[in-house]
């Protein structure tokens, strides 16, 4: 199959180169250490330390701006950092990308497949790349779990933004990946589908043990599937910790609730990851 010079651009880019949701006490899969990028003057990322543990889904929270995008690119080695590092199933994200790169996966919403493929077709070839054993028959199998078999001919470009997102996803669960970074992943689902979703992601983490970082604008979201949250505000991170520990810490009774106030107190007050009320 020969790829058109845009799909094969695509393909090069994606693949170049405490107690965890299990319960278990396991060094971490995904360690971010003082992690900051600076554009200029302006630090769109400051600082920033995380981890993410075997079988843990960690949810990272932030209003429109707040740095949740480029410390995800920084996680995939596509942002260089100004300063700190990522460190992925215990080795060194710079040094190590490719052999790391093959045991994550990433899904975002707002990233579409070639469009000019078949369904199965870019399925394929995002195989391949994983190194996918028994392709065909795993194509089939994810098809199946995000309910889409029935497009898998039906060329990419074609479909609507929710069958799309869930191509997306299909993709990102290809290769059994250890560690998944999912970016808004029921952004453009009904309510019907988007709880599916939800479903899927809380049994591949129950069955497969795989560890994700989950950002989304959506509370019910996090609710659900997140263990723990990383709530970011202007480059930093102002809170972390369970649901109920970010409602008792913001004194709030929802997680929406939090999140309009944290995007509407304007500056940091302390370090303590206190908001101006």
């Amino acid at each position: 199959m020969n790829l058109c010079p845009s799909a094969s651009a695509y393909v090069v880019a994606h693949c170049r180169g405490p107690v965890y949701g299990n319960g278990r006490m396991d060094s971490p899969v995904l360690q971010v250490s003082s992690l900051t990028k600076a554009f200029g003057e302006v630090r769109s990322v400051d600082g920033i330390s995380f981890e993410v543990g075997k079988g843990e889904i960690l949810g990272l929270l932030g209003a429109n701006g707040a740095g949740k995008t480029t410390a995800i690119n920084m996680t995939l080695g596509i942002v260089t950092p100004t300063d700190g590092s990522v460190r992925v199933f215990g080795e060194d994200l710079h040094t190590n990308r490719i052999s790391i790169l093959r045991r994550m996966n990433f899904c975002s919403t707002y990233t579409q497949l070639p469009g000019n493929l078949r369904v199965w077709q870019n399925l394929k070839v995002f195989g391949k790349v994983y190194r996918v054993p028994n392709l065909a028959n795993r194509i089939d199998e994810v098809l199946e779990m995000l309910e889409i078999s029935h497009l898998k001919n039906r060329i990419s470009g074609e479909l609507s933004a929710g069958e799309g997102t869930r191509l997306n996803l299909c993709k990102a669960l290809l290769n059994r990946p250890e560690l998944l970074l999912l970016d808004e992943p029921t952004a453009s689902l009904d309510p019907d589908i988007a709880d599916k979703v939800r479903k899927v992601v809380s049994r591949i983490r129950e069955e497969e043990g795989t560890s994700i970082l989950y950002t989304s604008h959506n509370m019910r979201d996090v609710e659900e599937v997140c263990d723990r949250i990383v709530f970011m505000h202007k480059g930093k991170i102002l809170f972390t910790g369970t649901a109920d520990e970010t409602l008792d810490h913001f004194k709030e009774d929802s997680l929406e609730s939090v999140f309009i106030r944290v995007a509407r107190s304007g500056d940091i007050e302390s370090q303590k990851g206190e908001v101006a009320p």
